[in-house]
């Protein structure tokens, strides 16, 4: 018998912002220790991995750093002054000054800020219950997926597709703008798997040489922002050399005439010129796909965080439509299995409650938001207080300048409840310490699967910290709402509920099966039944102003960005920012392998193996600005500029640059991070965080 089978095991689900949304094995030691984290291998995405900072979660957990206590500041706003207080005290002291800013501007004052530090749908979503009951300013979640599940939407018309774990039954896997190995490693699971024992081909879409594209056969390093050029020339080649499904588009798409006439002019060499992929590249991708019929396009979010992303999305996503891969078991196209799960969430987040009339506040553009820009603020009082829970926007959100001058304003309170002392908490007027979700009750559901997972507190916390639920429901009582519905419940009540409404049983049952399993059919998954559209076809035409989406803005908030630029068809739309003569680089800020946002950059093995925030630098221009390996460097453009050390790497392309990771403030040599460079500004139509899509300069130091 083995160590691992030696332990007494726990069960639960990754709670990070991660799309594998892994079920767990956790060596529980005693009632409050873990040992290591290991993949569930009876879960059949997750299939026994999952990544390595996960796997080190004691590391997070029994961390000598974690908040245990509530504290007040003592001092000036970022002096690092702090008394401890009772858990009695700092809410009673919240909810006093929440009830003076509303009694001086209304109740649009307060905004509950929120997002996906836990994915666990009590944890994460209760804090909406509040807002509802107390009139607070909306929340218009932009963040992460606004740009990706737009696109989708215009051409499958559902957020659904075929079953992830039909990768390993593919003839040829394309890993479209997400760093897989790094980001989601279950995907690589079933591709290689589908290497192996299949021989299929691996193909990688990237704007650089990273971890994922190392082990494909086929590698694209095009420059950022111009995938949906690649997606065109594809296309026409499709058509032109006979590869295109003629039976498949009459049956199943909107106008494919009309799109193989748009695409008679997006040649390979148009692309080309674009994507500064050579002709023979775009050529062999698009004979390989238009040979191999099981090709599962897997899209990822990375390529469509650009101005232009949504465009990219719809793009990408149409080559499965004209090449007819959707027919195929091992064929398609996939972004998200968000649309399957339909729970209903009602009662926990209070939306009966919602009073239509209050504004809603971009949560992308809270530095905008608190620096006080009308448009930001449509037409409502300035923002005096904050309650914020899973985030750390001082760190991650864009125009990080504007964010931190909001924060620092005399006359805004701030609550921030976090497990470490964030770039966001030391700013803070009260800081409560949070449970980790080891130590509460909640349940998850997997966008880049089809598993609804139990994640049951498995071990107590260290004394102090608190759960998200108890902070919402002791504020209620003090704010005069804790007898609304909704409140005066606990989370496996809220579970029961949620999992009742949609005839999944409840807490108990699901704690004893761990997860159920909700992918749709073949026909359905694959929309052989028809696509998500009225018309049951898959649109080449999009509707970019008419068209439903999961996170389309309120009506009150009206389109964003230069919607009359969008195509037609697919197409490249030069809406990002373009390089130019007094910002000749362009800058993507991608993902760390052993960070995830702002989190896991706190644990020890984390730090030591990322080393220090780095720019990844052609050789050749390197040389033209006279820099070596692990020079200073320092990027700007008209939102700041940040210092990092050039690392020289032959594997992107002149022109730009890769700053990987979300690193503290602190970690930066100025105390500024590199969301300093990225823009707040709301991307055509729905909204979003273009976080890849910079113009900067560049100078030695």
């Amino acid at each position: 018998m083995n160590q691992h089978a030696k332990l007494r095991i726990g069960h639960s689900a990754c709670p990070h912002d991660c799309p594998s949304t892994c079920a767990l094995e956790v060596e529980l030691l005693d009632g409050k220790r873990i040992g290591r984290v290991h993949g569930a291998k009876a879960n059949s995405y997750t299939a026994g991995v999952i990544c390595a900072k996960v796997a080190r979660y004691a590391d997070r957990v029994h961390h000598p750093d974690r908040l245990l206590k509530p504290l007040i500041r003592a001092g000036a706003k970022g002096e690092g002054a702090w008394k401890e207080a009772s858990w009695e005290a700092a809410l009673d002291l919240v909810a006093e000054k929440f009830i003076a800013a509303e009694a001086k501007y209304g109740s649009e004052t307060v905004w509950p800020y929120y997002y996906a530090g836990t994915m666990g749908l009590v944890q994460r979503d209760g804090i909406e219950r509040l807002r509802h009951a107390k009139r607070y300013s909306g929340f218009f979640s932009s963040i992460c997926t606004n740009l990706a599940w737009t696109g989708w939407m215009m051409g499958a018309g559902a957020l659904r597709g075929p079953d992830p774990r039909e990768m390993a039954k593919s003839d040829c896997v394309v890993i479209w703008g997400t760093n897989a190995v790094v980001t989601q490693v279950n995907v690589m699971t079933h591709a290689v798997k589908a290497r192996k024992e299949r021989g299929a081909k691996i193909v990688v879409i990237d704007v650089y040489e990273n971890a994922t594209m190392k082990q494909a056969d086929l590698g694209l390093v095009l420059k950022p922002g111009t995938d949906g050029a690649l997606a065109c020339a594809v296309m026409h080649v499709l058509f032109r050399d006979g590869m295109a499904d003629r039976a498949y588009l009459q049956k199943y798409t909107d106008d494919p005439h009309g799109l193989e006439a748009h695409l008679q002019t997006r040649t390979p060499q148009w692309a080309a010129d674009i994507t500064g992929l050579s002709v023979d590249e775009i050529e062999a991708f698009a004979r390989l796909v238009g040979t191999t019929k099981k090709t599962y396009f897997r899209l990822g979010y990375g390529f469509s965080r650009q101005r232009n992303g949504s465009v990219n999305m719809h793009a990408a996503a149409s080559i499965a439509a004209v090449a007819g891969c959707w027919q195929y078991e091992g064929g398609g196209a996939f972004h998200s299995n968000s649309g399957i799960f339909k729970l209903n969430q009602e009662v926990l987040e209070g939306t009966r409650m919602r009073d239509s009339s209050i504004r809603h506040l971009d949560h992308s553009r809270i530095g905008p938001v608190l620096t006080g820009a009308a448009d930001a603020l449509y037409g409502g009082p300035p923002v005096t207080a904050l309650l914020i829970q899973n985030t750390n926007p001082i760190n991650v959100a864009p125009e990080q300048r504007l964010v931190k001058q909001g924060f620092l304003r005399d006359d805004l309170f701030s609550c921030v409840h976090e497990q470490f002392m964030t770039d966001t908490a030391k700013l803070a007027d009260v800081v409560l310490p949070a449970t980790m979700f080891l130590e509460h009750d909640d349940v998850y559901k997997g966008g880049g699967n089809q598993h609804i997972t139990l994640g049951p507190k498995l071990i107590d916390p260290p004394e102090g910290p608190r759960t998200n639920h108890f902070v919402i429901e002791e504020l209620g009582k003090r704010l005069g709402v804790g007898d609304k519905p909704g409140f005066g419940m606990t989370e496996q009540q809220h579970i029961d509920i949620i999992l009742g409404k949609r005839g999944l049983g409840s807490f108990d049952s699901l704690k004893q099966d761990k997860w159920v399993d909700l992918q749709p059919d073949f026909e359905t998954a694959h929309f052989i039944t028809g696509f998500g559209h009225a018309d049951k076809k898959f649109h080449f035409r999009a509707d970019w102003t008419g068209q439903a989406a999961p996170n389309r803005p309120p009506k009150s908030m009206g389109l964003f960005g230069p919607v009359a630029s969008l195509p037609e068809f697919p197409d490249h739309v030069d809406l990002i920012e373009v390089a130019d003569a007094a910002h000749p680089f362009r800058l993507t800020t991608s993902p760390a392998r052993n960070f995830l946002n702002s989190t896991f950059s706190e644990t020890p093995v984390s730090k030591a193996k990322e080393g220090r925030p780095e720019l990844l630098l052609h050789p050749d221009d390197a040389a033209a600005y006279g820099l070596a390996n692990g020079d200073r460097v320092e990027i700007g453009n008209a939102r700041g500029e940040v210092v990092l050390h050039a690392r020289l790497f032959d594997g992107i392309k002149r022109g730009v640059v890769v700053a990987e990771g979300i690193w503290p403030n602190s970690a930066h040599e100025r105390g500024e991070g590199i969301n300093v460079l990225t823009g707040a500004d709301a991307p055509a139509p729905y909204g979003g965080a273009a976080f890849h899509d910079n113009k900067v300069w560049l100078r030695a130091l």
